[in-house]
């Protein structure tokens, strides 16, 4: 399987909503943050990337159709360059205010909940957040940084191969520019603010 998406939208710009609606589409696993969780061996494989030195890739993407979501989207310019006919979908919210808002309260509070070298996997979480921004409780730097990817992406993704994709935009800038029909059924949402909280534990402290 190669990848047919490249996902260069950051962490809570809808990309669980995503994940489940290119799997609908595709017919085939959709890469996502969630998925490192069950992939021991990614950890390394992302630590390298963090470290500067990516792939390859199909160590990591041999059996999935799509990928969206951190860590897969820090590296999405190096990813796209490797899998060259795969779409690249820049998913963004409406605002760097409203995506600060929900990460804060969901992915930076984890972080900041733990410290580098309880293991691996927040290793390498922390160091590539880090590259993103250094202080995650800076919002004014955390919201420059956002600006900065979505800036970059739109600046030096092909035109061709871009979607440019909001929460709300559902559908059919998907199904276009991947040739398959619409579906019948609602465009997926899930796992909002309130939602990860429940998930992760937030909610109860």
């Amino acid at each position: 399987m190669t990848l047919r998406v490249v996902g260069a939208g950051l962490g809570r710009t809808g990309t669980h909503s995503l994940k489940l609606a290119l799997e609908q589409l595709l017919g085939g696993p959709c890469y996502h943050m969630l998925e490192v969780f069950g992939r021991p061996d990614d950890v390394v494989r992302w630590q390298r990337c963090v470290d500067g030195d990516p792939g390859p890739w199909e160590d990591i993407f041999g059996d999935y159709s799509a990928a969206v979501d951190w860590p897969a989207s820090a590296y999405w310019k190096a990813i796209s360059e490797a899998y060259p006919e795969a779409v690249i979908l820049l998913s963004s919210r409406s605002s760097a205010d409203a995506w600060y808002a929900s990460a804060t309260a969901t992915i930076f509070e984890v972080v900041r909940r733990q410290t580098a070298d309880v293991d691996a996997w927040n290793h390498m979480v922390m160091g590539m957040l880090g590259q993103f921004t250094p202080d995650l409780d800076d919002a004014a730097a955390a919201k420059a940084a956002y600006e900065r990817h979505n800036a970059a992406v739109r600046a030096t993704a092909p035109a061709e191969r871009l979607v440019d994709w909001h929460p709300g935009d559902g559908w059919e800038p998907l199904c276009a520019a991947l040739h398959v029909a619409v579906p019948d059924t609602p465009f997926p949402h899930v796992n909002t603010t309130n939602e990860f909280r429940q998930m992760t534990g937030l909610a109860e402290t």
